[in-house]
């Protein structure tokens, strides 16, 4: 593993060298951005997927990156891929003492607690909510902040009072309808979202891979109504909306 590795890296700077690849030459810190959140996002499909070698190359492009990025920085003089390996090496130790050290535990949720308080001292005098990345979808950012806020006790004391909670947001959502405000609307509907995601997670349901199935199910009922059409020569300008539906239901019979 330790050749490979080194080999990995020598492919790297050989790209970042004056006679390498111009557009890995012309790479920064920052501009790498939307590409690492592209290969975050298809390692999660290939992971959604259980498609085992597409997760295999997807954590390789994910390697890709961590040592692009701390190349780039070792460049700048600001710091190099074995301040980033030492670093998470010293976290894990550090966050792990009842692995590591003398701290004994009963559960997870014991491991959980231990890691808050280290990471408060690690981190004086900043939020709990400070270290959630705004870059997050939001979906998950929700999600990080309502867990954050349950480890200081500030949560509801069941699904029940989460349920109420999304009915009583939900009659809001209602009546910001009611009154045509794009922006009480808004406010609203994001508000009753967010409600439904504290809901999901009291019921230990990820929003998030609900959410992905109720699109692939869409997808793929669509993708029947639309070879329905075909069979039949038609387009959607030729059917009407309750053609459409019929179709509709068809799919959820054949395909789920």
């Amino acid at each position: 593993m330790e050749k490979h590795f080194r080999e990995l890296v020598n492919i790297v700077k050989k790209l970042r060298a004056p006679d390498g690849c111009p557009w890995d030459r012309q790479q920064t810190l920052y501009s790498l951005k939307e590409y690492l959140i592209e290969e975050v996002f298809e390692l999660v499909d290939a992971i959604d997927k259980k498609d085992i070698e597409n997760i295999k190359e997807e954590l390789g492009d994910l390697l890709l990156h961590v040592i692009l990025h701390s190349i780039i920085a070792e460049e700048k003089n600001l710091f190099t891929l074995n301040d980033v390996i030492k670093s998470i090496s010293e976290k894990l130790v550090r966050r792990h003492p009842h692995v590591f050290g003398d701290t004994k535990v009963e559960s997870t949720d014991e491991v959980m607690v231990n890691w808050e308080k280290i990471k408060k001292v690690e981190k004086k005098n900043r939020s709990i909510l400070d270290e959630i990345p705004n870059g997050l979808p939001s979906i998950q950012k929700a999600l990080k902040l309502q867990e954050r806020a349950r480890k200081v006790g500030f949560d509801w004391d069941s699904a029940d009072d989460c349920l109420q909670k999304v009915n009583e947001e939900f009659k809001e959502f209602m009546d910001a309808v009611s009154s045509n405000s794009k922006d009480e609307i808004s406010n609203e509907l994001g508000d009753l979202f967010f409600a439904l995601i504290n809901f999901s997670r009291f019921v230990k349901i990820n929003p998030d891979e609900s959410l992905r199935k109720t699109n692939e199910r869409f997808l793929k009922r669509f993708n029947y109504i639309e070879k329905k059409l075909h069979e039949n020569n038609l387009t959607f300008d030729d059917v009407t909306i309750d053609d459409l539906n019929k179709y509709w239901d068809e799919a959820k019979k054949i395909v789920g």
